[in-house]
């Protein structure tokens, strides 16, 4: 699948409408409102999020057609397609 990844970040990145990609790590710890600290990262129905990538697009449903090239698709895995509110400094 590193051929995979390699094509499809890299087609991003040539089309210049990459901005950044991490893949996440396994370790974590949870903070919940009233401060408590737990081991571990989110699980929901037995998945976590393993990484994520910032990209240009002129709309949603643009960075939708990016993301069905997505090879964690084609290992059963699942995408979701967000929107950024920046933050005024």
């Amino acid at each position: 699948m590193q051929k995979q990844w390699g094509d499809f970040i890299g087609g991003v990145a040539m089309q210049g409408k990459l901005v950044s990609t991490h893949q996440l790590g396994f370790s974590g710890k949870q903070i919940s409102a009233d401060l408590a600290t737990t081991e571990g990262i989110h699980l929901s129905d037995g998945k976590t999020m393993s990484g994520n990538m910032v990209l240009k697009a002129t709309s949603l449903d643009e960075a939708v057609i990016m993301a069905k090239k997505c090879p964690i698709l084609f290992m059963g895995g699942s995408v979701e397609v967000r929107d950024t509110i920046p933050m005024n400094q």
